[in-house]
């Protein structure tokens, strides 16, 4: 599995359209998507899930609206139950022995074992498969199909992986794979995503409903170095979790035995709808061909987290997304969005 930050074919992502995901938002979400697509078009194909032709319509015209030149834009109309492309979107991969073939890993999709609505989205990766003629192999261990989301893992590209105990291992909170252990994970990681070392952290940040994907937490940035989430703030529920990840990222090591270098991204302050907190994290960032999209929170750590990320990639723009909307949702950019790499 390649590193988000190698060079792209296209960026997949699926138009808005429940409106259970957004209340009362959903105007609001389309002119964000618009704002994602417009800056990604600048530097790779953009290609579209969309449920059928008058979804497909409505996306045109916002993109329009937007002045993006829509012919770097592909439609595919492979109907949806949300938009969260990341997670049950398909997660390709590149040929060992041949950079030249991509392929789909076709994990499956239960929509986080917590929502009854994903038959559509688990459907996706074959659909999308056929039509690009792209083969596809199922993930099965212990004779049976294995749950994942692509929002749980990260990768360095070079054979190590990024996930968490809280997300994978909890054998009583939105179990994926009942009765699957660390070793059988790993497992599927080494046949499946040619991964050889797997880094476990704990827990993920408080308010997210994935129960601890990676994605919201701690990503990498370059072969031997991740952003990780600090909460400076003693008091609030995130500072504990994220103290225990950074003393274990201290203590552990890449595919080759090399030391990761660990960058401290800021939290923005807590953000709740009704009552309830959203995952607002700017971990939640999305690596294109030209361009670093980071969500944003009309925080004043928005400044901070835009500079280091800037330093971080100095070979491309970052640019802030407003994530307020968004993070309604319970997700925000990097959730929206799954890369495809280029064949060659």
């Amino acid at each position: 599995m390649p590193a988000e930050w190698e060079q792209h074919e296209a960026t997949w992502i699926g138009w808005p359209h429940n409106t259970t995901d957004w209340p009362a938002k959903m105007t609001t979400i389309q002119w964000v998507y618009g704002e994602i697509v417009r800056k990604l078009s600048e530097g790779e194909r953009v290609r579209i899930l969309v449920n059928n032709k008058a979804h497909e319509l409505k996306a045109r015209r916002t993109l329009e609206h937007v002045g993006i030149d829509i012919s770097k834009a592909d439609f595919f109309r492979i109907p949806t139950n949300r938009g969260w492309t990341r997670d049950f979107g398909p997660i390709f991969l590149k040929q060992e022995d041949s950079q030249s073939l991509v392929k789909i890993a076709k994990f499956q999709f239960n929509a986080w074992a917590r929502y009854p609505n994903w038959q559509k989205d688990n459907r996706a990766p074959e659909r999308i498969a056929a039509k690009l003629k792209i083969p596809l192999f199922p993930v099965i261990q212990q004779n049976r199909d294995v749950v994942l989301e692509g929002g749980s893992i990260d990768v360095n590209g070079q054979g190590t992986l990024l996930t968490t105990e809280e997300c994978l291992l909890d054998e009583h909170i939105q179990v994926r794979n009942p009765g699957f252990t660390r070793q059988d994970y790993e497992e599927v990681f080494r046949e499946c995503l040619g991964v050889t070392q797997v880094l476990w952290l704990g827990k993920g940040i408080a308010g997210d409903d994935t129960h601890g994907h990676i994605d919201d937490l701690c990503r990498f940035v370059d072969p031997y170095t991740v952003v990780l989430c600090q909460e400076t703030n003693s008091s609030d529920e995130n500072y504990r979790p994220l103290a225990e990840n950074r003393e274990r990222l201290d203590g552990l090591r890449c595919e080759d035995g090399r030391k990761i270098g660990i960058v401290s991204l800021p939290m923005p302050a807590p953000l709740y709808f009704d009552g309830q907190r959203l995952p607002a994290s700017y971990a939640n960032f999305y690596i294109g061909n030209s361009v670093v999209l980071v969500p944003t929170f009309n925080d004043p750590n928005d400044r901070v987290a835009l500079g280091i990320f800037s330093e971080l990639f100095p070979d491309r723009a970052v640019v802030g997304i407003h994530a307020v909307d968004l993070v309604w949702g319970f997700g925000t950019i990097h959730c929206l969005t799954q890369q495809q790499p280029a064949s060659n």
